[in-house]
C-alpha cells in the first residue's frame, strides 16, 4: 500500500510539473477530471491498468517503479519496439511486405538513419 501511494505522488508531481494543471492533463489523455482527481487522491490502485499504462507512456515514466524513462532506457526501447510489434502484426502479408520494403528505403537515405547504430533514438 506504501509503494502505491509513493507511486501516486509520482504521478501527481510528474503531472503537475508537465502540465498547468491536472484538469489540463486529464483533458489531454480523455480521461474523467473527477476520476483522475478521485485516483490522485486516494491512490492509483484502483485505476484500469490500461489508463494507468497510457498515463506512464505520455508522462515517460517506466509503468512499472515510476522512475522517469530515458532514451537509452532498455525498457523504453522495449516499449517502442512493442508498440511498432503490435502494429506489424495487424498487417497481411502484403502489408507486411510493404512495411518492410518502406524500411529498407528509408534505411538507405542518411537523413532517417542514425550516425552510431547503437544510439537509440527513440520515438
Amino acid at each position: 500500500m506504501e509503494s502505491g501511494k509513493n507511486k501516486t505522488l509520482v504521478l501527481k508531481a510528474v503531472i503537475l510539473q508537465r502540465y498547468r494543471s491536472v484538469r489540463q492533463f486529464a483533458g489531454v489523455m480523455d480521461i474523467p477530471y473527477s476520476t483522475l482527481v478521485t485516483a490522485l487522491e486516494r491512490g492509483i490502485e484502483g485505476m484500469a491498468y490500461s489508463t494507468v499504462i497510457r498515463m506512464c507512456e505520455a508522462l515517460e515514466l517506466n509503468p512499472v517503479d515510476f522512475s522517469p524513462l530515458e532514451e537509452s532506457d532498455g525498457l523504453s526501447g522495449q516499449i517502442i519496439t512493442r508498440k511498432v510489434m503490435e502494429k506489424y502484426n495487424k498487417l497481411n502479408r502484403a502489408g507486411r511486405r510493404k512495411v518492410l520494403e518502406y524500411m529498407d528505403d528509408y534505411a538507405q537515405i542518411p537523413a532517417y538513419t542514425m550516425e552510431d547504430p547503437d544510439e537509440e533514438d527513440l520515438i
